[in-house]
């Protein structure tokens, strides 16, 4: 009989498993379901209290990306590692975050429930209209003004949770973002340059 090999997986993720296992830390969300992060990820936790578009951490600076309106006021920033350490993000939010381990076969896809949906649908509704109200505003130009740049990371850092960098899951009949940090980063990054 022939003996089975085991095969040897290339890593395509900075997610491990261990037994089956997956070690993820919750993130609180205002206005959508709390993210869920592999927990290998964070770099760092730190109390700030204040809205920030870019966090200086290691003498590095970091793109910040908010999971609390700006009316809100927040008390954490967590330095997430990206593919480069040009890619590298933070998240600025509020209240504890927890870890916790979740077995592989408890997560299940689902869909956004409804009250996350509408949210969305209203802040994108919000977007538009206030895009159109500045584009009304400004005669023609040429190149991007600090308006249009506005407005373009505002879409993105509202409540697009209906997006395709997103994907619910659902744990003992909890409602979870597994957001993909790497477009994020890459979308964090290309607004800033």
């Amino acid at each position: 009989m022939k003996q089975i090999m085991k095969h040897s997986f290339e890593a395509v993720s900075l997610l491990t498993t261990s037994k089956g296992m997956l070690e993820v830390t919750v993130i609180p969300a205002l206005n959508q379901p709390d993210w869920i992060i592999p927990s290998s990820l964070i770099l760092s936790v730190d109390a700030y209290d204040e809205h920030i578009l870019t966090y200086l951490w290691q003498q590095q600076e970091v793109a910040v990306f908010h999971l609390v309106p700006d009316d809100q006021q927040v008390d954490t920033i967590i330095v997430l590692e990206g593919n480069t350490v040009a890619h590298r993000l933070a998240l600025q939010t509020a209240g504890e975050i927890r870890q916790m381990q979740v077995r592989i076969s408890d997560v299940e896809d689902a869909e956004l429930p409804d009250v996350y949906r509408q949210q969305a649908q209203s802040n994108s509704a919000a977007i538009h209209s206030s895009e159109e109200g500045s584009q009304h505003q400004q005669s023609a130009s040429d190149g991007f003004n600090d308006t249009e740049l506005e407005v373009t990371a505002n879409r993105f850092r509202e409540n697009v949770v209906t997006s395709y960098m997103f994907q619910t899951v659902m744990i003992d009949n909890v409602h979870y973002l597994v957001p993909d940090l790497d477009k994020i980063a890459h979308q964090l990054v290309d607004l800033d340059s």
